[in-house]
C-alpha cells in the first residue's frame, strides 16, 4: 500500500502517545497490554478496559476500575444437571452448561451476547429449562449487535453482508488495510 500524504502512519505504540491518538488505531490486545506493563500499570482486564485504563495513564487522569460482575464467587452448577437445575446467581457461562445445551439442541450451541447476558443476570431462581426457553425464543430474533471490543468480528460481519461474493483472502486483505488506518480514515475501504 503506497502512503499518501492524507493517510497518515500508525505510530509506534510509547508511553509519548495520548489518550486521543491512542484511540485512533487499531491495537492488538498484546500491544496494549505490553504497554501497560511498560507504564507500570495493570494489563489485565478486557481490551476495553484495558484500553481506558491506558488513555488515563497516558493523559495523567485517575482510572477506576471496574467492578467485577461477579463478586460473590458463589456456587456454580457441576454435573449432573437437567431442566429443573437452578441456576445460581452469578453462573459462568461453564463447559458443564455448555455440555447440557449441547445435548438439548445440537453442537451448534455456543454462548452469544444474549446467553451471556441471561446468565450474567441471573437472579438465582430461574432453572436451565428457562435459560433453553430464552435460548429457543431468541434464535429466530434479529442479528445481534456485536460489541465494540471484538472489533474485528464487527468488521467481518459487515465485509461480508456487504461484499456476498468475495473471498477470505479479499477479507483479510480488507482487514489489513482497515486496522492500519486512522479512526478518521476508515470508512473509505
Amino acid at each position: 500500500m503506497m502512503e499518501t500524504a492524507s493517510a497518515p502512519r500508525r505510530p509506534e505504540l510509547t508511553p509519548d502517545l495520548s489518550g486521543d491518538e491512542l484511540l485512533r488505531w487499531y491495537w492488538l490486545k498484546n500491544e496494549l497490554a505490553a504497554l501497560a506493563r511498560t507504564l507500570g500499570i495493570s494489563a489485565s482486564g478486557s481490551k476495553e478496559v484495558l484500553t481506558r485504563r491506558l488513555v488515563a495513564a497516558l493523559d495523567g487522569d485517575g482510572f477506576t476500575e471496574p467492578t467485577p460482575r461477579n463478586t460473590a464467587g458463589g456456587a456454580q452448577l457441576s454435573d449432573p444437571v437437567d431442566a429443573s437445575s437452578i441456576i445460581p446467581r452469578g453462573q459462568r457461562c461453564s463447559q458443564v452448561v455448555r455440555r447440557w445445551f449441547v445435548r438439548q439442541v445440537g453442537v451448534s450451541f455456543h454462548f452469544d451476547a444474549t446467553m451471556r447476558e441471561f446468565f450474567a443476570q441471573g437472579d438465582g431462581t430461574r432453572t436451565l429449562q428457562d435459560a433453553l426457553d430464552h435460548y429457543t425464543a431468541t434464535r429466530d430474533s434479529q442479528q445481534t449487535e456485536i460489541d465494540p471490543q471484538f472489533e474485528y468480528n464487527r468488521f467481518t460481519r459487515k465485509w461480508h453482508t456487504d461484499h456476498p461474493e468475495t473471498t477470505r483472502e479479499d477479507l483479510l486483505a480488507a482487514w489489513q488495510l482497515y486496522r492500519s488506518q486512522s479512526v478518521d480514515e476508515r470508512g473509505r475501504v
